[in-house]
């Protein structure tokens, strides 16, 4: 193994070099083509790894169960009403007592303070499958969807159009900037991401030939664009929120008209998913008809489309957290 990670956390992808970053890419995709050839070499055997879950999932808990056994490891899903995470224990006794029977933690939920006490405390590697501030399992399935549309990643314009300030705009920054893209946010002035962290991934970016531009125009964001990204409008846990960020993010909605605007015929589409593009859920439903809405943050003209790459986005997440277990826990 060209980078030793055994034993390391993945908490955000700040923590990690551009080379352990493009090593995990790798490794996703031998284990990739590995799994579609029908080869398992078991990197985790009778390993038992702990799947922390405040907030609902699909794509993080589907793809860490299905990763685990494919490697064969026993993977253990943790409500939040199946353990007495943060209530009657703290976080971090609750860390001591599942390192000492597990061999892996992810942690899914809200305080990214939560999983960074995890780590602190149980002594096992503990992957962050979301946090209010960060994503970066989600980032490497992006960076391993973009690697395999452009056989590259260094120099890929890459444009997020939406909520600047959300966990999907924050990793997409830190992982473009380590990787060297030409990253553009498109985004209302008060949807900013934290100067902070701008500052932090331009300096990085100067190291690694990337560049960052932050704009309250999205057809200055998206253009000449190789992919354009977006997100809920609204996440989890800020659904009091819904006239206010409907007014102020309908301009930066990814429809056909914004996505041509790139002049770029080799454009992109990606999306974390759950997308609010069509009435066919109860949640949409009442939202569209409430707001007199056809679609949120994208339109059926572009998720569907064959520009959109988003299912092999979400298939990916599988890969990318199989190479991130097997590179922190695997034989």
């Amino acid at each position: 193994m060209p980078f030793n990670l055994r034993g390391r956390h993945l908490l955000t992808l700040k923590d990690y070099s551009p080379e352990e970053i493009l090593f995990l890419l790798k490794l996703a995709e031998k284990l990739k083509a590995d799994k579609l050839a029908g080869i398992f070499s078991e990197n985790l055997k009778h390993k038992n790894i702990a799947l922390i879950f405040e907030k609902a999932s699909t794509r993080t808990r589907c793809a860490f169960v299905v990763a685990a056994v494919d490697e064969g490891a026993h993977a253990e899903f943790l409500g939040k009403n199946d353990i007495q995470l943060g209530k009657k224990e703290s976080v971090a006794d609750t860390a001591r007592v599942l390192g000492r029977m597990f061999d892996g933690i992810l942690f899914r939920g809200f305080s990214h303070s939560t999983v960074e006490t995890l780590a602190e405390f149980a002594g096992v590697p503990v992957w962050n499958g979301l946090t209010d501030t960060y994503h970066p399992t989600q980032v490497l399935a992006d960076l391993l969807t973009i690697r395999e549309q452009f056989r590259m990643l260094k120099g890929i314009r890459l444009a997020y159009v939406g909520d600047g300030r959300n966990n999907m705009a924050n990793s997409l920054l830190i992982g473009a900037s380590k990787i060297g893209m030409d990253f553009r946010i498109g985004t209302p002035k008060s949807l900013y991401p934290k100067k902070e962290l701008v500052d932090e991934m331009k300096l990085i970016a100067e190291e690694t030939g990337g560049k960052i531009l932050i704009t309250e125009d999205p057809y200055q964001a998206v253009a000449g664009a190789d992919v354009i990204y977006t997100d809920v409008w609204v996440s989890m846990g800020e659904e009091s929120t819904f006239e206010e960020r409907i007014k102020c993010l309908k301009p930066y909605q990814v429809n056909k008209k914004l996505f041509e605007s790139t002049k770029n015929p080799k454009t992109i589409f990606l999306h974390c998913l759950p997308a609010f593009h069509d009435r066919k859920t109860a949640v949409g439903e009442e939202i569209f008809q409430t707001y007199g809405l056809e679609a949120m943050e994208v339109t059926d003209d572009v998720i569907l489309s064959s520009a959109s790459k988003v299912w092999d986005e979400a298939e990916n997440r599988v890969h990318t957290i199989k190479a991130v277990m097997v590179a922190t826990l695997g034989k």
